[in-house]
């Protein structure tokens, strides 16, 4: 098969999909995971052979029509005639115990239509060639050979606040607090270091707040057409605490829950569109792999 839907049979395969659409997957049934579907290996490899030929800007035509038939299907699952989504790679050794890739693939949001969907798709592939992929794949011991890439097509949900959470603080290595990094708008000012966000630690046992530090938030993303862009925040809101106590207990349940479920301290990223709490992206924390193996 050449896409899956995110809940589809399959799905959780991670040589079809990779490691971030699998995990996804795995907790669709239980989280709230915006709608989505994959292009898998098997499409990879025949936009691979095109590109063998030279054609490495061209979508298999067959591949096409089933894209385009697809966004189509999302449109009126979303209740929408042209969803906005947003294309994110998922290579098959992304996400994974010993090395996420965090920011060495490709993201692209606000993606309207089939043709900025084909096109954000194609770029998704053709960053399985970039020097820094090619860099950090050396640096962490990964082959160069035979890379494999699926790409994960998912609604866009329009946030008010983003966060990324962490289920063990990472800088500490402290297993018993929640660390949340939190601002306005779209979590790519987070993830790109456009903005610094806000950071709040919660106390797993207790789910007590023990530390907050609300920052000078001056930028947040947001959506425009083609795309997304940084843009000031309203000045009543930059000195604000992006989340309540209910949303940080809220946020510290779902990632004890889902360090529960992936059998590891987890990495994820959230938004909150109204009061709706949705996962975009769950990983292994990577970073204490290290500390695990000092205390064994």
């Amino acid at each position: 098969m050449t896409i899956i839907w995110l809940d589809g049979e399959g799905c959780q395969d991670v040589s079809r999909v990779g490691g971030k659409v699998a995990n996804l997957s795995r907790l669709a049934a239980d989280y709230r995971v915006p709608t989505g579907f994959c292009l898998t290996t098997k499409a990879f490899h025949q936009w691979a052979a095109l590109a063998d030929d030279g054609r490495a800007d061209e979508v298999p035509a067959s591949l096409r029509g089933q894209l385009t038939d697809t966004y189509h299907e999302m449109g009126r699952r979303c209740g929408a005639d042209q969803p906005s989504v947003a294309v994110r790679s998922s290579a098959m050794d992304e996400d994974g115990r010993f090395a996420s890739f965090a920011g060495q693939y490709e993201t692209f949001l606000n993606r309207v239509g089939e043709q900025e969907v084909a096109a954000a798709v194609l770029r998704c592939w053709h960053a399985t060639k970039a020097d820094r992929v090619t860099e950090y794949r050396e640096r962490n011991g990964l082959s160069l050979e035979e890379i494999e890439m699926a790409v994960l097509v998912q609604q866009l949900i329009p946030a008010d606040s983003s966060a990324v959470i962490f289920s063990a603080n990472p800088v500490t290595n402290n297993r018993d607090q929640v660390v949340i990094n939190a601002s306005w708008g779209l979590g790519e000012s987070i993830v790109g270091g456009t903005v610094t966000p806000d950071t709040y630690i919660v106390d797993k046992r207790d789910l007590s707040v023990t530390e907050s530090v609300v920052a000078e938030k001056n930028c947040m993303t947001v959506s425009i057409p083609g795309g997304t862009k940084d843009v000031a925040v309203p000045r009543f809101l930059r000195s604000q605490s992006t989340l309540s106590e209910t949303q940080l207990v809220e946020m510290a349940r779902l990632a004890i829950s889902l360090e529960e479920q992936m059998g590891s301290p987890v990495d994820l990223e959230s938004a909150y569109s109204g009061d709706d709490l949705y996962l975009l992206q769950c990983r292994l924390i990577t970073t204490l792999a290290d500390e695990k193996k000092e205390d064994g």
